[in-house]
C-alpha cells in the first residue's frame, strides 16, 4: 500500500495527500510487487532494481541508477522467528523520497508522528533522519539485550539462562551483520558520490557516523561478554558433571562392599564361622565396617 506525505518547513506534521507530486515522501507500507511496479512507473526505475527491497534477507548497501539512489538498510525487528532485523529500502530521486518496507515499519511510523523541523522537499536531510532513527533503534535494542545479560550474570545457572544467552548472542550477531554494512553505507554517503549534502547536513552525518560506530562497538562488547559468560557456565556445568560422576562412583563402591561379603559367604564351600551361632551379625558387622570406612575415606577426599 502506497502512502504519500507532504510537509513544508512551516507545517507541524506530515500531511497525507492523494497524488504524488514533486517533493513528496512516498511510503510503501507492507509493500507488494504491485507497489514496486507503481514506484517503478513513478521513478522510471527498473522493477528488477527495486525487487530486492522485498527480500527479507537483503544486506545493507547503496546503489546508483541514473539520477536515482537506492539504499538498502536494516533495522531491529522481530517480524519472523529467528530473524531479528527487518529490511527498509530508501529510494531518493530528483522528485521523490521513497521508503519501501515489506512489513509495517515502526521506524517510519514513529517518524510520521514526530514534529520534525524538516520538509519532505529536503530529501537528503530526511534521509539522514531516517538513518539516525535506525541507529538509535539499534542502540536501544542492544542496551535491552545487555540488560537481559546482566540479569543472568547474577542469577541461577540453568538451561533457561543458557537459552537466553544463546538467543541474545544470535540477536547481537545479526545486529552486527547489519551495522557493519550500514557504517560502510554512511561512509559512502559522506564521500558525496551518491548524495549531495548541504554544509549543515554534514554535521548530522558526522553525528550519525559516530552513533553507528558506538552501536557497533557496544554490540561487539556485549557479544564478547556473552561468550565469556557462556564459557564460565560451561566450566561450571563440567565441574558439576564431574562431581556427580565421582559421587555416583563412590556410592557404587560403598554398596559393592556388602554385596561382595554376601557373595563370599553365599558360596557352597567350607568358610569361617559357618558353625558359629553369631556368624550372621559378625558378617554384617564386617560389611558395615567396610561401608563406614569407605564413606569416611570418600568424605575425606570430597567425593561425597
Amino acid at each position: 500500500m502506497l502512502e504519500i506525505y507532504f510537509k513544508t518547513i512551516r507545517d507541524a506534521e506530515f500531511k497525507r495527500i492523494d497524488e504524488a507530486r514533486a517533493g513528496c515522501w512516498i511510503y510503501a507500507r507492507e509493500a507488494t510487487l504491485d507497489d514496486i511496479t507503481r514506484i517503478a512507473e513513478l521513478t522510471s526505475l527498473d522493477v528488477a532494481d527495486l525487487r530486492d527491497s522485498l527480500d527479507k534477507y537483503e544486506v545493507p548497501r547503496i546503489e546508483r541508477h541514473g539520477h536515482s539512489v537506492i539504499l538498502f538498510t536494516r533495522y531491529p525487528g522481530d517480524g519472523e522467528p529467528g530473524l531479528y532485523t527487518e529490511p527498509l529500502t530508501i529510494v531518493m530521486t530528483d522528485s521523490f523520497l521513497i521508503t519501501i518496507s515489506p512489513t509495517n515499519s515502526h521506524i517510519i511510523d514513529n517518524l510520521l508522528i514526530m514534529h520534525l523541523h524538516i520538509a519532505t522537499t529536503q530529501k537528503a536531510k530526511l534521509l539522514l533522519y531516517i538513518l539516525l532513527r535506525i541507529t538509535q533503534e539499534f542502540t536501544t535494542s542492544i542496551k535491552r539485550s545487555r540488560h537481559a545479560i546482566l540479569l543472568h550474570e547474577e542469577g541461577k545457572i540453568d538451561s533457561d539462562a543458557i537459552i537466553v544467552l544463546t538467543k541474545n548472542e544470535e540477536i547481537l550477531n545479526q545486529y552486527l551483520t547489519a551495522l557493519v554494512p550500514m557504517r560502510n553505507l554512511l561512509e559512502t554517503i559522506a564521500s558525496e558520490r551518491y548524495v549531495n549534502l548541504y554544509e549543515k547536513d554534514f554535521d548530522l552525518l558526522q553525528d550519525l557516523m559516530i552513533a553507528i560506530r558506538q552501536s557497533e562497538d557496544l554490540c561487539r562488547v556485549n557479544v564478547k561478554s556473552i561468550r565469556s559468560l557462556r564459557d564460565s557456565y560451561q566450566i561450571l556445568f563440567t565441574n558439576d558433571v564431574n562431581r556427580t560422576i565421582k559421587r555416583l562412583t563412590a556410592i557404587t563402591i560403598i554398596f559393592s562392599i556388602p554385596t561382595m561379603v554376601a557373595s563370599i559367604y553365599g558360596m557352597n564351600v567350607i568358610i569361617p564361622l559357618q558353625s558359629y551361632a553369631y556368624a550372621f551379625p559378625i558378617v554384617m558387622g564386617i560389611a558395615a565396617s567396610g561401608c563406614i570406612f569407605a564413606i569416611i575415606l570418600f568424605l575425606k577426599n570430597r567425593w561425597l
